[in-house]
């Protein structure tokens, strides 16, 4: 670490300080090799946690709570990193989590090895532009490969979407229902798909999970509609209605108060009494309007009069207030209504449809749920567990598998799991690295054998011994079977297509972009200045140096 830059020669015997005192710096070989340490450093962190005998970690935060978790992106977040290059990996694991929702942990472990296997070449040294080149080349022919081997997934095979979301969940604590949360996961997708100019679009954003802590894993389930987590607003009011029809309202049912400020002048009783009356006929009025609609179920998104309450229970209307306006989306695609923003435009046309509305209590507390919707956009998924901390599980492992399925979906395209992918990625550029000569060449055959990092993991964190695993699939490969890959299970190599481990083709090709991309940037810095923040002194009369010397 060097402290002040100097610049060459010092005029009468005074060093030539440009940065302020307090700040560090480290230049050249040293600074790259303090980057790709600490980026090795987060890639072991979760290194153990891959595959389906990969191990959990228990995170500990400073109040005492406590997480216990294999997913990725969850481990890498609540580990709270300082390092910047430490934080280029973080934010690796947090695009794949955002853009495929699975795979975290893959990409993570790749950028770790690709810089690993750069150093080595750093060593040697070959300019980082040139790895870096290399490195770019070597992407362009693995995502290529990767779309050369993939297979075609549609909405209706349903046991191809199944095999999918279960390897999402596989290694995870809930994989002991990991059929009963499959069925879960692929129902739910399917049934927020929109199809526009023959193109899928799955919005993830539509499936609502709720949690509540109690019953057993078995006892999620998916609700073809919403859950709120309100209570119906008046006692009187009927707890269940069958053939709802919902009306969503976006205004309050309450005597609104001017927007400038008013004083209002009662001299007499009976103009108190008048006013109150007054007050009471435009609530009751607003109530026969929602009546007349035909629906017998009222949504609002904003506050009901206790007087309106009276009313809308008088009528046998069911009615929640204050529900967020997320739900209240979600409401609308679900049942098919529409949300209204003025009660004197309220019809039948307006209001939506499910089959059942009801309150329950779960885990306690009330819960509105809207269920058996007729062809919802929008659906529910109660997540139900012994402990808090096998809910939360549960639910990152739902989370992995609806994104495995919807990514599927989106891009239409499939790969074998175990290792397969990569290892076929690693024999083309293999390959592929014979048509360049020299230092280019190192760099797209170190590409190579850092994507091997991914079957490797798997056979260590199953106990086997990496280097014969490693012989056995490469030879599977070298003879044509692109889509071999380890079973964990039996140390065997094996077909993973017909073995069922199936993965979307956008988790491999999301993971090779985030990590080779995020390996080039950590590789392009030669230099780390870090300035401590100056503590604000007197101000610098004019003409002063400030401290600083020249």
């Amino acid at each position: 670490m060097v402290n002040p830059i100097q610049a060459g020669t010092s005029m009468a015997g005074q060093p030539i300080l440009v940065l302020p005192e307090g700040t560090l710096r480290a230049m050249g070989r040293d600074a790259q090799h303090a980057n790709i340490a600490a980026a090795k450093a987060v890639a072991d962190a979760v290194r153990t946690t891959l595959g389906p005998k990969g191990m959990d970690k228990m995170l500990v935060d400073s109040m005492g709570d406590i997480v216990i978790t294999n997913d990725g992106v969850t481990i890498l977040d609540e580990m709270q990193i300082e390092h910047p290059a430490g934080k280029m990996l973080v934010e690796v694991a947090k695009t794949q989590d955002e853009e495929v929702g699975d795979g975290t942990t893959t990409a993570a472990v790749l950028a770790g090895e690709l810089l690993k296997k750069a150093e080595s070449l750093l060593d040697q040294n070959v300019h980082p532009t040139i790895i870096t080149r290399g490195f770019k080349l070597a992407k362009e022919r693995a995502l290529s490969t990767l779309d050369k081997i993939s297979e075609r997934v549609k909405p209706e095979d349903t046991a191809v979407l199944m095999k999918i979301a279960t390897t999402a969940m596989t290694g995870k604590s809930a994989e002991m229902a990991n059929e009963h949360l499959a069925k879960i996961a692929v129902d739910a997708v399917r049934s927020i798909i929109d199809r526009s100019d023959s193109k899928l679009e799955i919005d993830t954003e539509n499936i609502k999970i709720e949690k509540k802590q109690g019953g057993s894993t078995d006892d999620t389930e998916l609700i073809r509609g919403i859950i709120i987590d309100k209570e119906i607003v008046h006692p009187g009011m009927p707890k269940k209605i069958t053939n709802a029809k919902i009306a969503l309202v976006d205004c309050a049912l309450e005597i609104e108060k001017t927007e400038t400020e008013a004083q209002i002048q009662i001299t007499a009783p009976e103009q108190l009494q008048r006013f109150m009356d007054q007050e009471d006929k435009i609530l009751k009025d607003m109530v026969e309007k929602i009546a007349a609609s035909g629906c017998n179920v009222l949504l609002c998104q904003k506050g009901i009069d206790d007087v309106a309450q009276h009313y809308l229970a008088k009528k046998g209307i069911m009615a929640a207030r204050r529900v967020k306006k997320s739900d209240m989306e979600k409401l609308a695609r679900a049942t098919g209504g529409r949300v209204v923003t003025s009660l004197a435009d309220l019809s039948k046309d307006d209001l939506g449809f499910a089959g059942i509305v009801e309150e329950k209590k779960i885990a306690g507390e009330q819960m509105l749920f809207i269920r058996d919707c007729k062809d919802p956009k929008a659906v529910s998924i109660l997540i139900r567990g012994g402990t808090e901390h096998v809910v939360e599980e549960v639910e990152r492992a739902i989370e992995d598998a609806i994104g495995g399925v919807a990514s599927a979906l989106e891009v239409g395209k499939i790969v074998a799991g175990g290792g397969a992918p990569e290892e076929a990625v690693a024999k083309a550029v293999r390959e592929f690295a014979q048509g360049y000569s020299g230092r280019e060449q190192l760099a797209i055959l170190a590409f190579a054998d850092a994507m091997e990092i991914i079957p490797r993991t798997l056979a260590e964190n199953a106990g086997l011994d990496p280097i014969d695993i490693l012989v056995e699939l490469r030879a599977a490969h070298d003879a044509g079977k692109t889509t071999s890959g380890v079973d964990v299970f039996t140390g065997k190599i094996v077909d993973m297509r017909a073995a069922g481990i199936i993965e979307p083709l956008k988790i491999k090709t999301q993971a090779i972009k985030s990590a080779a991309e995020a390996a080039e940037m950590i590789l392009r810095i030669d230099d780390i200045i870090t300035a401590s923040k100056l503590e604000k002194g007197p101000s610098t009369p004019p003409g002063s140096t400030g401290g600083e010397e020249y």
